[in-house]
């Protein structure tokens, strides 16, 4: 049950049914920039219904290019090649970071100055990571209180770089790939962990070639991208919310088609099987670069265990729902080497720890991540979103377990990357 800003969640016993998952919110951005800047009109079907990607639509808009919803659903973006038209107001980019630091590196290779601002959230979040490369590059990148929007962008002729980031970030990556796009030479990120290659992927899909030697991506300046029909994959980061309550009642059965199965976002399937989620793939087939599969999960015993180092960094968007789920585990879950969570849309250690408090849990939280104990029982209490979508969900799939119902405050937050999410988990909830 929900309104506007709240939602009441019940205990379950099961859940059990089919979830047609949105589309995937990483892919929809950078379709829709690469889009923008691409010959021709491009068609998106399944593109994703967060607010998040709306504001990039929204965003490549106010910088000269049109886009529509189709009769048959799909998401059309009129691209009219690399330059875009300077903006006559401050791009709003909302809640989404993604579009801040993405569209960064296609704003540096434009003849003009932009500005970029968002809400409350987003202008605590960290940019410089993206305005060191950048400056770097040739562009002039103004920000406030040590690198925090809003972001002024005084673009220009770019030089190619040779980046090795300090923290592994796909967003970091893809900002310099499209601004080497639009740069004189041969741009390369070479990353301390690999991350998520949907920007390299995009590219290619769009017509670039775009090169891979380890844990470095290198791309050729001054490529034309040409507009495609794509459908976008459904989001596996939404699914891990359904995977998780999967995996708190052994007679649970969740089937969901058509999903991501990228294998830089897949280890949380190799993850949530170790914690002792039953999970199978069928029907793999590649879409533009892109693995898609349809997933099924069956309850077991849930185990818990450790995420650390490179798992840490593949999982960072999944972690708040595993660490509060964690006190349903037999063995309690350790998160390490997670300091990035302490800057997404909310302070997402200290959110967990606070919620999983308010519930009767046992949390020990740490600088870079928490340990949570196994063989709790929590009860239902009033929870709090802190405007994060991820906490948001995360504590609707732990208030299945509790003893009692739980009511979440801002719940509304989930729209920023699942519209529907507390509708859909009603419709598999079993009582």
């Amino acid at each position: 049950m929900t309104d506007s800003s709240t939602a009441t969640v019940r205990p379950a016993r099961s859940v059990r049914g089919v979830v047609r998952i949105p589309g995937d919110k990483s892919i929809s951005h950078r379709y829709a920039m690469l889009a923008a800047i691409a010959d021709g009109t491009s068609r998106f079907h399944n593109f994703s219904a967060a607010r998040d990607c709306f504001s990039t639509l929204d965003c490549m808009r106010a910088l000269g290019r049109s886009w529509k919803r189709a009769e048959n659903g799909a998401i059309e973006v009129q691209g009219r090649g690399a330059q875009l038209s300077a903006p006559s107001e401050r791009l709003n980019c909302g809640n989404s970071g993604s579009t801040m630091r993405m569209l960064s590196g296609i704003l540096a290779g434009q003849q003009f100055e932009s500005e970029m601002f968002g809400d409350e959230s987003l202008s605590r979040r960290p940019m410089a990571r993206i305005m060191a490369p950048l400056s770097q590059m040739g562009a002039r990148i103004e920000s406030r209180d040590g690198g925090r929007p809003p972001l002024k962008v005084r673009g220009g002729s770019l030089k190619a770089i040779h980046y090795k980031p300090e923290v592994a970030s796909a967003q970091v990556k893809s900002c310099v790939l499209f601004a080497g796009l639009l740069a004189d030479g041969e741009t390369m990120v070479e990353e301390p962990i690999r991350t998520r290659d949907h920007g390299e992927l995009a590219l290619h899909a769009f017509g670039a070639e775009v090169g891979r030697s380890g844990n470095t991506a290198h791309i050729r300046g001054g490529q034309k991208l040409t507009a495609i029909e794509a459908h976008v994959p459904g989001d596996l980061s939404s699914a891990a919310f359904f995977l998780c309550a999967a995996a708190l009642f052994p007679d649970s059965q969740i089937t969901m088609p058509g999903i991501l199965m990228n294998p830089t976002r897949a280890r949380l399937l190799d993850i949530l099987i170790r914690m002792g989620l039953k999970v199978s793939v069928a029907h793999l087939e590649e879409h533009h670069g892109e693995l898609v599969g349809a997933i099924e999960a069956q309850g077991g015993t849930w185990k818990g265990g450790v995420i650390s180092g490179a798992d840490t960094a593949a999982l960072i968007d999944e972690i708040p729902v595993l660490a509060a789920t964690a006190p349903y585990t037999e063995n309690g879950l350790e998160v390490r080497d997670a300091k990035e969570l302490r800057v997404k849309e909310s302070d997402r250690i200290a959110a967990v720890a606070a919620n999983l408090r308010k519930m009767g849990a046992e949390v020990e939280e740490r600088p870079d991540g928490m340990r949570i104990p196994g063989r709790q029982h929590l009860q239902g209490a009033e929870l709090d979103s802190f405007s994060d979508h991820r906490i948001a969900m995360a504590f609707a799939i732990a208030a299945l377990r509790a003893d009692g119902q739980s009511t979440i405050i801002g719940a509304d937050a989930a729209g920023v990357s699942y519209p529907g999410f507390f509708e859909e988990l009603e419709t598999v909830a079993g009582r």
